[in-house]
């Protein structure tokens, strides 16, 4: 026994010892104790500060004989239980004593009960029950130690613990050791499932990683067999000879304990492999092998096979420590793995896991020893043994395995905590460094493109439109390229559009500079779930595309979907981003400049937009281009033409017919045309619907263009905001048009009077109406200041008194929201507020109908 474990046991009472705690227990291993109770350590450092809870005072004698004369409860009227506890004679001791000497033999009683033997000073005296099972609870009578008892054991682990800054890569020797146990088995091999938590790689794009850890192996067994094998001849020895699991734990613990924890178990799960593969390697091949033959019949192996049935129990509680003793000793050893830079002890969850390692590491310590002292009873004892104590061994090895388990999940949680602080302090790093590859000069457009497009390195991230094949990255190498970034909702409207422009585009494209290429990167919230109607949704969308796109939602990076949302303001809407040949972006969304100028806008720089811009006057073409050639003849024709709009039948009845009326009167020739709402679709419909019946004027019988005129408009004017036009109304007289009519078209009707290409005014619906009723109020001043100039200044008058309000609203998922904006009519500040609409309205204000 090592001083440590002597000095510690025999400063405390008898009833304190762990091994006499164990007869008050129902379950001798399972434990319901925080796993956190025991010390303040790096295991990976060896800094160590224990604290101590105050050992419970013995009770007096009176108690303890009052106690001894109680009936037994709970595992101690169970025969195999009070087999396995050392009250009663186990069936083998009378055999063993016949053939090799008196029971009293210390050695003799520690083969066996192996893992349960007593300490010398224990053996002295009579065994007495522990008196204080009187004081404890049913739940603490259902673990084998409570917090003071994981204390003691714990004070003694950390005594042995002396590192002195040995470093040991044990990954490779631990793949090695798992590959060993994986086949030691009766059926040669875990189960698939089993399998696929393992730390082995059995793929083939794996093995060349494989060789290399088998090579890292041998460089550390070159170093450390001497220590693997002690440890194994120490285990086996000691198993065989009477330890208990405790005093062989502490015993290897010493052996190992200028290692770090995750070493010592390494070393101490390959002793245990060393042996325990030699018994089933002689299981698996003694029957075709004459050496192994003759070496199986000397540790009985071929008995114990012929019996195995009966001992199937044991054998398959036995797997099941085995495999979750490999689970627990990967799941320590990817702590160490954690990127310091990233999470440290400071990390709560990384400061409980540091905390628990230890004794996660001493209970798979007992656990190999359990496994170890099972073979030793089998191999020494012989298979009659093994089945008369089948019931018995089972059970130690399950309670064992709870107790495994119960850290094992305790440590999983801890594991998944730090990946979550990980992964957010790599996406927060990558986000603030995403802007910076901008701001770089690059060869060509690969480092960034990997970087969007393909940060998992799929050999074919891409998926051609054109072929329906997957391609290599390489084929955008030093092209323009176009990301078209949306969800999986696009709409039809939106993407026949862009088809449009892209097929002109490939016409034109004679030019080595006028050639671009599309990909399509489609966003899927990463806090959603990925659901099969959700990737069939993709599939539609793919296959409809003429361009290239990423081959599946998963290759976007949850980093680069959060970068994409800072730097480009992505939110639902879809954006069109803009990079040149080596990666600099052009513009941070063209689709604008697409909706407003089509084709004509290519390369779709930011200084193209504004070359654009300054061309442009506020005209009716700008703003129904080339969408109907009716309202293009009319402006040929250089006619009066209202555009009106709303939703309200009753407010189109009046415009429509006062303004005929006003027009015979006045002897105008004039044309109407009605364009509907952004949104509320139904409620347009119903209008269109009158309007063609009462043949109250012209309107578009394709709703698909009333979505387009109100997507162009709202394309203006997140474009000025995009180039920082948003308040300079005084310089830009366009911003200042496209701001009325969209304030107009939230409150209600409105309408727009042109005179050929010329717009002459616009206004409220009840403003308009207006003026065309007082006709006779202002028509007198037709002869001197002609018609137009008499009806702007009359109707200037009217929206004067009326003192209308103006608002916008900015959908989020249009992401770039301006911190300010002036009214269009006072050019005052407007004031800002949060508002949630809900209008039942199948789609919103940029949605096809």
């Amino acid at each position: 026994m090592d001083q440590s474990m002597s000095t510690y046991t025999n400063q405390s009472s008898p009833s304190l010892i762990p091994e006499k705690r164990l007869l008050t227990a129902t379950n001798p291993l399972a434990t319901t104790t925080n796993p956190l109770t025991t010390t303040t350590t790096n295991p990976f450092t060896g800094a160590v500060n224990s604290t101590m809870t105050p050992l419970q005072p013995q009770l007096p004698i009176q108690q303890h004989q009052q106690y001894q004369q109680q009936p037994l409860v709970g595992p101690m009227s169970n025969p195999a239980s009070q087999q396995l506890l050392g009250l009663v004679q186990n069936p083998m001791h009378q055999h063993q004593q016949q053939l090799m000497g008196p029971k009293g033999n210390p050695m003799l009683n520690s083969m066996i009960n192996p893992m349960h033997a007593p300490r010398h000073h224990e053996m002295t005296g009579p065994m007495h029950i522990n008196p204080m099972m009187q004081q404890l609870d049913r739940g603490e009578r259902n673990s084998i130690f409570s917090a003071s008892d994981d204390n003691v054991i714990m004070k003694q682990v950390l005594d042995t613990h002396l590192p002195d800054g040995t470093e040991v890569d044990v990954k490779p020797l631990v793949q090695i050791v798992e590959e060993i146990l994986r086949h030691a088995t009766i059926n040669a091999g875990i189960t698939h499932a089993d399998a696929s938590t393992s730390l082995v790689a059995h793929t083939d794009a794996s093995k060349l990683e494989s060789k290399s850890h088998q090579t890292n192996a041998v460089v550390i067994l070159n170093i450390l067999s001497h220590v693997i094998d002690r440890l194994a001849c120490e285990m086996s020895f000691k198993c065989l000879t009477g330890g208990d699991g405790h005093s062989i734990a502490l015993s290897l613990f010493h052996t190992v304990g200028n290692f770090h924890w995750d070493a010592k178990l390494a070393l101490i799960l390959a002793a245990f492999a060393l042996n325990f593969g030699e018994f089933w390697l002689l299981a698996q091949i003694y029957s075709s092998n004459q050496l192994a033959k003759s070496m199986a019949i000397l540790r009985q192996v071929p008995m114990i096979m012929e019996h195995s049935a009966p001992l199937k129990p044991r054998f398959d509680a036995l797997n099941k420590l085995i495999h979750s003793v490999i689970e627990l000793t990967q799941c320590i050893i990817q702590f160490k793995e954690l990127p310091s830079m990233y999470v440290s002890s400071e990390v709560p969850a990384m400061a409980r896991a540091l905390n628990t390692v230890p004794k996660a590491v001493y209970w798979n310590v007992r656990g190999l020893i359990a496994c170890a002292a099972m073979i030793t009873s089998l191999t020494s004892m012989g298979h009659e043994y093994g089945i008369s104590s089948t019931e018995m061994q089972s059970w130690e090895l399950s309670s064992l395995l709870l107790k495994i388990n119960h850290l094992l999940d305790f440590l999983k949680k801890q594991l998944e905590e730090c990946h979550r602080v990980i992964g957010e302090k790599k996406e927060l790093d990558f986000r603030h460094s995403f802007n910076q590859l901008f701001d770089m000069v690059h060869i060509d457009n690969m480092k960034i493109l990997r970087i969007l497009l393909n940060p998992k390195d799929d050999p074919l991230p891409l998926f051609d439109g054109t072929t329906k094949q997957r391609v290599n990255l390489e084929v955008l190498r030093k092209r323009n390229v176009l990301l078209l970034i949306s969800g999986l909702d696009m709409s039809r409207d939106e993407l026949s559009i862009l088809e449009q422009i892209y097929s002109e585009s490939r016409v034109q494209g004679s030019r080595l500079d006028a050639l671009y290429d599309v990909v399509w990167v489609p966003i899927v919230d990463p806090y959603v779930e990925y659901t099969d109607a959700m990737h069939v949704q993709f599939e539609d969308m793919k296959n409809s595309m003429p361009w290239y796109s990423v081959n599946h939602p998963s290759n976007i990076d949850r980093a680069v979907k959060r970068s994409i949302g800072d730097r480009w303001h992505f939110r639902n809407k879809p954006i069109l981003v803009v990079l040149d040949p080596q990666g600099r972006e052009l513009s941070p969304n063209a689709l604008h400049m697409m909706w407003i100028w089509g084709s004509t806008a290519f390369p779709f720089t930011t200084a193209k937009e504004e070359a654009l811009w300054r061309d442009e006057t506020w005209r009716l073409e700008l703003l129904v281009s080339g969408m109907d050639p009716n309202i293009l003849n009319w402006v040929r024709d250089d006619k009066y033409i209202f555009l009106y709009g709303g939703d309200d039948i009753e407010w189109i009845r009046k415009f429509t017919r006062t303004a005929k009326a006003m027009a015979n009167t006045a002897g105008i020739s004039l044309e109407m045309a009605y364009v509907g709402k952004s949104k509320k679709r139904e409620n347009v419909r119903r209008a269109i619907s009158t309007i063609n019946v009462e043949k109250l004027s012209y309107c578009w019988q394709d709703t698909t263009l009333i979505w387009f005129f109100w997507t162009r408009l709202e394309s203006m004017l997140f474009s000025k905001l995009q180039l920082k036009r948003a308040d300079h109304h005084d310089q830009d007289p366009i911003m200042l048009q496209i701001k009325k009519l969209l304030s107009y078209d939230k409150d209600g009707s409105w309408a727009l009077l042109c005179k050929g290409s010329n717009v002459l005014t616009s206004g409220h619906g009840s403003t308009m109406w207006q003026t065309l009723a007082d006709f006779d109020l202002w028509k007198e001043h037709i002869p001197s200041r002609g018609f137009d100039l008499s009806f702007m200044e009359y109707h200037d008058k009217l929206h004067g008194e009326a003192n209308n309000c103006c608002r916008f609203e900015f959908p989020y998922a249009a992401g770039r929201i301006p911190d300010n904006m002036r009214c269009p009519e006072c050019h005052r500040v407007m004031e800002k507020h949060i508002a949630f609409l809900c209008c039942h309205d199948q789609t919103g204000l940029l949605e096809p109908y």
